[in-house]
């Protein structure tokens, strides 16, 4: 018996083994039954069908066929199956046209919607893209994400870009089904990332010299800047003039560079300032003269503090990326990518005793994170070790530049026209001015 407190507008018994569902469609009624005990439990079961076949009749997705196939007028209902006929690809563009929308709004990142139409265009398109949406099975799915396994990260990118866009998809089918939602993701564990692998002091010394010797003051400065602060590419791409203070000694990291666009906020979306060592100061103040100097002879017209030879902003990674390939290629140092740098500066700074809750809100890590990864590090260091360290981040050497391949350091000058502009005591081993202490 259902309970007369039961407010089940629209679903009603029709006998002792049925259920009549009572709505409209363009206006006209029809009230259709099924073969159901109407239990009260099963009349809720029914009162819950009822609120998803509205919702689909009023998305203009609801097909009497799948719903009531006995029923006997369903002939006479007008067709709403317009959802159908779309395919995959139909779907994938709407998304991506809302994503689009959402990055207009400061509400999505536009590497994510790169990613987004990377991976919908290179892996699911070509497989599904002219399938009816509704039409494809949890089991084609996982066949086309399976043949991406080959690195758990990829297969990870390429199911959350195709479950994203089914969910979105989907929003127009309410009660229905969506097969992407059973699609899962592989855990990353520590064995599945590359292990840290830091510089030592006299590796980071050769390369930075070698990378003014090959290339000039620009990319000197940006590599010894990152060994010297720990920033992200992005991070550093992003710093602007107005984010330095030279006479606190700090910089402010608010903001990101990637693919080409601004962020106004950082990976992990924390806002943070930088206290400098006396070091990365230095090499700050020599950045800043040569800026100016790039300035006056009209090659730059931003406010980033970095930039190539020619003054533009630096705002992919090929550029420093390629630059660091070809001054390694040179070393007898064992050859690892440059994100290594950035793990270089946070296991000095551990290995030399830093506030382990100062080091990981300064580098953008959570302090367990900072631990779990750097532990190796800090148990390792040497009394030699930590005095090199120490020594290194007090200043720059007074050698700065002499790398035996590339013999003594040049007063630097400005990329134009071969003209050598006065360098006012920003020659490579010396501060612009007198180093304040921090």
């Amino acid at each position: 018996m259902v309970s007369s407190k039961a407010n089940l507008s629209g679903v009603q018994p029709k006998g002792t083994d049925r259920i009549q569902f009572d709505f409209r469609v363009a206006g006209v009624r029809y009230r259709p039954t099924i073969y159901r005990t109407p239990t009260e439990a099963n009349l809720r079961r029914a009162y819950q069908q009822l609120r998803e076949i509205k919702a689909r009749i009023k998305s203009g997705t609801f097909n009497f066929d799948e719903e009531f196939p006995d029923y006997r007028y369903k002939a006479d209902a007008p067709d709403q199956r317009e959802a159908e006929t779309k395919t995959c690809s139909e779907v994938f563009k709407n998304f991506l046209s809302h994503c689009e929308m959402r990055v207009a709004m400061d509400d999505l990142a536009f590497s994510t919607l790169d990613g987004y139409r990377d991976i919908l265009d290179g892996v699911w398109s070509p497989k599904i893209g002219a399938t009816p949406f509704e039409k494809v099975v949890y089991s084609e799915l996982a066949r086309i994400a399976a043949a991406h396994t080959r690195k758990k990260k990829t297969y990870n990118n390429v199911v959350s870009a195709v479950r994203t866009a089914f969910k979105f998809g989907y929003k127009d089918l309410p009660g229905k089904f969506n097969p992407a939602l059973a699609l899962t993701t592989f855990r990353i564990t520590k064995k599945d990332r590359p292990p840290v692998d830091p510089f030592t002091i006299s590796d980071a010394e050769t390369i930075i010299s070698a990378s003014v010797g090959m290339h000039g003051e620009w990319y000197g400065n940006y590599e010894e800047f990152r060994f010297f602060t720990g920033l992200r590419q992005s991070e550093q791409f992003a710093l602007e003039v107005n984010d330095c203070d030279l006479i606190k000694g700090t910089i402010s990291i608010t903001k990101a560079v990637v693919l080409s666009r601004k962020k106004n906020r950082t990976k992990t979306n924390q806002d943070r300032e930088i206290g400098l060592c006396p070091r990365a100061l230095e090499v700050l103040r020599a950045q800043l003269a040569l800026r100016e100097r790039m300035v006056a002879a009209g090659k730059i017209h931003h406010n980033h503090v970095f930039f190539s030879e020619g003054g533009e902003p630096l705002l992919t990674v090929y550029l420093p990326y390629n630059r660091w390939r070809e001054v390694m290629e040179t070393l007898t140092v064992r050859y690892r990518k440059p994100y290594n740098a950035r793990h270089t500066f946070i296991s000095w700074r551990l290995m030399k005793g830093d506030n382990p809750l100062l080091v990981a809100q300064e580098d953008g890590h959570s302090v367990e994170t900072m631990l779990r990864t750097y532990a190796a590090w800090i148990k390792g260091a040497q009394p030699e070790d930590i005095e090199r360290i120490k020594k290194a981040m007090d200043g720059r050497p007074s050698t700065r530049g002499n790398c035996p391949r590339f013999g003594c350091p040049r007063p630097p000058t400005v990329p134009s026209n071969g003209h050598q502009m006065a360098t006012s005591g920003a020659n490579r081993g010396t501060s612009v001015v007198e180093q304040p202490h921090q």
